[in-house]
C-alpha cells in the first residue's frame, strides 16, 4: 500500500487554522476587552468608552478619539500579523507599545463580526465590516469624529462548541469590568467609561497620579486617604509602588497588581515583593493593597513569550524584587507609625528616639529597692519567661513583689501625671496607662514581642549547642535544596545545622531561649524557605513571638511599668505580625463618651 495513504496528518483548512490560532488570543469577551482597549491607547486617546451588551458576547465596542486610520490602513488592519508597530523581528527588542503582532483584528475577525469605523480629521470616514470564513470584507464611507469604534458582534456565533463554555452573562460581564479596570488602573492620563447593556456603570476621568486612580477605581469612601506612592528605580527600570497603609487591607490578594511597561501581567516574583517589603504593617492572614507599576527599557524584558502578552521575562528580575522590597522598608522605616506627628513640645519627647537598654545596677543593702524600670525590663529581656503569677499564688523567687512596689513618678498638683502612670490591667492582656491627659491600652504581648523582635535584629543571636541534636528527614529535594544553598545564613540565626546526606539532617544548635519541641522546632525552620530576603526578619519574629508573654502572664507593677514605657517609646507601634501595639483615648473623647462636659 502507497506509504501517502496511511499518513494520518492533514493540512486545516485556512479558514479553520484561522479559528483554531483566533482561540490563543480572544478565547472571551473580555479579551476582546484586552485588545480593543490597547489598540486606542496606542492610538493616543484621551479618552476611552467600553460599550458591552450581553456580557459581552453579543457586543464588545471600544470608542476612541485617537488617531484613527486612512482608508489604506483599514483595509489592511484585519489581515493576520498586520501591524504598525514593528517592521522586523529586531523590532522587538524596542517595541514600546501595547500591541505590536497584528493578531487582534484578526483573531476578532476570526470568530466573530468585526465592524470598524474611524477617522484620522473628523471630516472623512470609512467604515469596514468582515466576519468569519472571509466574509467581507466591505469598506464604505460614513461620517465620524476623529478616532475609532471598533466592535465585534456574536461572538462564537459560528464556532458553538467553544461558545458553549463561556460561563454565564453576568460573570462575563464581570471579567470584561476587570480588564476594563486593569487597564484604567495603567493609564491614569486616560478618562475611561463603562457601559454595560445601555446603562452607564463606571467613569473615571483622566486623574494626576497612579494613587489616585488606584482610589478612583477600587476603594470606597475614604480609603483612599491611606494609600500612599513609593518610587524605586535601578539600572533601565523604574517604579512606583502605590500601597495601602496598615489601615487598609484585605483578606486575600485580589486588590494587589503588577504592570510593566502599561501592561497588566502576571508575575509572582514582583507580588511577592510587595508582601515582603510591607511585612510586619498586617496582621497574619491579612493582605496589603496596591500596584506595582514596572517602566523598563524594552530591551531587558521579553513582552512576547504570551499570546495575550499577560507575561514577561526579565533579564534580570531579582534586581527589581530587591528594589521594590527595599523601597517598601525603607519607607515603612521612615513613616512614623506611632503617631508622634500629633505631638510636639514636651510630649514629643517621650516618643523620640530609640529606647536604650541599660545595664542592671548592682544593688546593695540601702540601695534603692528593686523598683527600678530599667532593671525590670532588663528582666524581661534576658529572662522572658517564667513571669511573677498573680496575687495569691507562690511567688518566684525571683519575682517582684506589688507590696514593694513605689510609683517612681510623682503626679502633679492637677492630679495629672507628669511621666506615664500604670493605671491598671484587664483582660489578663491589657496594660491601661495614663500619661498627659490621655489614656493608653497596651497589648502587653504586642508590646513586648516588639521590643524584643528589635534587639534580636539589632544584636548577635545567642546560641546554645544542644547535648542531642535533633534529627529530622526533609519530605522533598526543596526543602533538601532550601537548607543545604541557606546553610551559612541560618547558623548566623543561631540554626546549626549538620548532614544532608539523602535528606537526613541533624539541628547541632539553637538560639539560647528556644522552648518549642523538636518536631515544632523543624516546622518552624523550614517555614523559612517561604521567606525569601526577609529570612532574618522571619526569624527574628519567630522568637520574639514565642519569647514574648503572653495573654494572662502576670506582670507586677514594676514590670509592667517598664513595659509601658518602653512601649510607648517604639519607633514603630506595631508588632512584628502588624497587629497595633497600643491604642489611646483623649481625655475629651472619655468625657464626649459619658456626654460630661
Amino acid at each position: 500500500m502507497d506509504v501517502l495513504t496511511k499518513s494520518r496528518i492533514r493540512i486545516l483548512p485556512p479558514e479553520e487554522a484561522r479559528k483554531i490560532a483566533a482561540g490563543e488570543v480572544v478565547n472571551r469577551p473580555a479579551s476582546l476587552v484586552r485588545e480593543f482597549i490597547d489598540n486606542a491607547l496606542d492610538a493616543g486617546s484621551s479618552l476611552v468608552e467600553l460599550v458591552i451588551e450581553g456580557g459581552g458576547v453579543g457586543r464588545t465596542e471600544v470608542i476612541d478619539n485617537g488617531d484613527g486610520m486612512a482608508r489604506d490602513d483599514l483595509e489592511l488592519c484585519w489581515y493576520t500579523h498586520a501591524t504598525s508597530k514593528i517592521r522586523s523581528l529586531d523590532d522587538l527588542n524596542t517595541a514600546g507599545t501595547l500591541g505590536f503582532r497584528g493578531e487582534a483584528l484578526a483573531a476578532a475577525a476570526a470568530v466573530a463580526r468585526l465592524e470598524i469605523l474611524t477617522s484620522t480629521d473628523g471630516r472623512e470616514a470609512w467604515q469596514l465590516a468582515v466576519g468569519p470564513g472571509n466574509t467581507g470584507p466591505w469598506i464604505t464611507q460614513t461620517r465620524r469624529a476623529k478616532g475609532s469604534n471598533v466592535r465585534a458582534l456574536g461572538l462564537f456565533d459560528t464556532i458553538p462548541a467553544r461558545k458553549r463554555f463561556l460561563k454565564r452573562e453576568g460573570s462575563e460581564a464581570n471579567l470584561c469590568r476587570q480588564a476594563f479596570i486593569d487597564k484604567a488602573l495603567a493609564f491614569y492620563g486616560v478618562s475611561f467609561r463603562f457601559i454595560q447593556d445601555g446603562k452607564l456603570k463606571i467613569f473615571l476621568p483622566a486623574v494626576t497620579s497612579r494613587k489616585e486612580r488606584f482610589a478612583q477605581a477600587l476603594l470606597a469612601g475614604t480609603e483612599g486617604l491611606f494609600l500612599h506612592e513609593i518610587t524605586a528605580g535601578g539600572t533601565g527600570f523604574s517604579v512606583v509602588i502605590v500601597a495601602g497603609g496598615p489601615e487598609l487591607y484585605r483578606n486575600d490578594r485580589r486588590q494587589q497588581y503588577v504592570f510593566a511597561n502599561g501592561r497588566r501581567i502576571q508575575d509572582y516574583s514582583l507580588l511577592q515583593a510587595l508582601e515582603y517589603g510591607l511585612q510586619g504593617w498586617f496582621p497574619n492572614g491579612t493582605h496589603p493593597i496596591g500596584g506595582v507599576y514596572v517602566d523598563i527599557d524594552p530591551i531587558l524584558a521579553d513582552f512576547n513569550i504570551h499570546p495575550a502578552k499577560q507575561e514577561v521575562r526579565f533579564t534580570d528580575s531579582g534586581v527589581i524584587h530587591h528594589a521594590i522590597t527595599q523601597a517598601l522598608r525603607d519607607f515603612s522605616r521612615r513613616r512614623n507609625m506611632t503617631g508622634m506627628e500629633r505631638y510636639s513640645g514636651e510630649e514629643k519627647s517621650l516618643w523620640e528616639g530609640e529606647f536604650v537598654r541599660e545595664k542592671a545596677p548592682d544593688y546593695r543593702d540601702g540601695d534603692s529597692p528593686a523598683s527600678s524600670t530599667a532593671l525590670a525590663l532588663e528582666a524581661l529581656l534576658e529572662n522572658p519567661r517564667p513571669f511573677a503569677p498573680p496575687p495569691g499564688r507562690n511567688r518566684g523567687e525571683d519575682a517582684l513583689s506589688p507590696e514593694e512596689y513605689t510609683p517612681p513618678f510623682g503626679e502633679n498638683p492637677a492630679g495629672r501625671p507628669e511621666s506615664p502612670r500604670l493605671a491598671g490591667r484587664v483582660f489578663n492582656l491589657f496594660l491601661l496607662v495614663e500619661w498627659k491627659d490621655r489614656l493608653f491600652i497596651i497589648d502587653q504581648h504586642a508590646a513586648h514581642e516588639r521590643i524584643l523582635f528589635d534587639r534580636f535584629m539589632a544584636e548577635a543571636v545567642p546560641i546554645q549547642e544542644l547535648l542531642v541534636p535533633i534529627p529530622f528527614a526533609t519530605e522533598s529535594e526543596e526543602e533538601d535544596r532550601f537548607l543545604s544553598r541557606c546553610r551559612a545564613e541560618l547558623a548566623k540565626l543561631g540554626i546549626v545545622m549538620s548532614g544532608g546526606e539523602e535528606g537526613r539532617w541533624y539541628i547541632e544548635a539553637l538560639p539560647i531561649n528556644w522552648r518549642l519541641g523538636d518536631a515544632e522546632t523543624v516546622k518552624e525552620i523550614l517555614k523559612l524557605k517561604t521567606a525569601g530576603e526577609n529570612m532574618a526578619e522571619r526569624w527574628a519574629a519567630t522568637l520574639s513571638c514565642h519569647g514574648a508573654v503572653k495573654d494572662g502572664d502576670y506582670l507586677d507593677d514594676t514590670a509592667a511599668l517598664a513595659l509601658a514605657e518602653a512601649a510607648l517609646k517604639l519607633p514603630e507601634a506595631r508588632c512584628p505580625h502588624g497587629r497595633p501595639i497600643w491604642t489611646e483615648l483623649s481625655r475629651e473623647e472619655l468625657f464626649r463618651a459619658v456626654r460630661r462636659r
